[in-house]
């Protein structure tokens, strides 16, 4: 069992499709190498829909999806950019900074976000709770190899991991679509109703690949044990 343990938390690699349903991947200590890559056929997105849960008592900046392309590290991230209390969203290199959002430490959120190419437009979902639309890079297509990782933010393609930027916490339900959700879409996977699972990234049907100290563990839950 031990071993067993050791084996998950340094290198493990789901060679088909798990069902994740109950589960959350731990991440235990700040470092610039531990991670959990999502695998994806996909090459080019015209659009996209990203939404997760998690759990961080980080005050500092941290990542919280990233996917790069080799033309492009930021091609779509979710990041927290603690000092201007915001939730940053990248596409196609291009800034969205989402400010005032109720982002409290040390309780479970869910945060969705989607952007169009034909549009530029990005939006956020924090609990259920849209921003504003905003304008970052329209007309061209993410297109390329495609490197997905929770835990670090890519420098560079697959690398180039920061120490400072790293998450710590728990990240549960993760899902990914190559369309906008619509908000009714949204909604139910906030209230965690019957909704239409990712075509991308699919929770309850995910290939990954755990990099050093990752637990894949069963979520927690806040309700009584009796």
């Amino acid at each position: 069992m031990k071993v067993l343990l050791l084996l998950m938390m340094l290198t493990a690699c789901a060679a088909s499709p798990q069902d994740l349903s109950g589960k959350m991947f731990t991440f235990p200590q700040q470092t610039n190498t531990a991670c959990v890559q999502l695998m994806t056929t996909r090459q080019q997105f015209s659009a996209i829909t990203v939404c997760l849960r998690f759990i961080t008592d980080l005050s500092r900046d941290h990542i919280l999806f990233s996917l790069a392309t080799p033309s492009a590290d930021n091609d779509f991230l979710i990041f927290r950019h603690a000092v201007e209390d915001a939730v940053n969203v990248f596409s196609r290199n291009k800034l969205a900074a989402f400010t005032a959002q109720d982002y409290k430490l040390n309780m479970w959120h869910s945060i969705c976000s989607t952007w169009d190419s034909a549009s530029g437009l990005v939006q956020l979902w924090l609990d259920g709770k849209p921003s504003m639309r905003k304008f970052v890079s329209s007309g061209t297509n993410i297109r390329g190899s495609t490197i997905i990782i929770l835990g670090q933010e890519q420098d560079s393609h697959g690398g180039g991991f920061d120490l400072k930027q790293s998450f710590v916490g728990m990240i549960s339900d993760v899902n990914m679509w190559d369309y906008v959700l619509s908000s009714c879409e949204i909604q139910k996977y906030v209230d965690e109703l019957n909704f239409t699972p990712g075509n991308v990234l699919k929770w309850s049907a995910l290939e990954y690949q755990i990099t050093d100290r990752v637990l894949l563990e069963d979520k927690q839950k806040t309700m009584s044990c009796y």
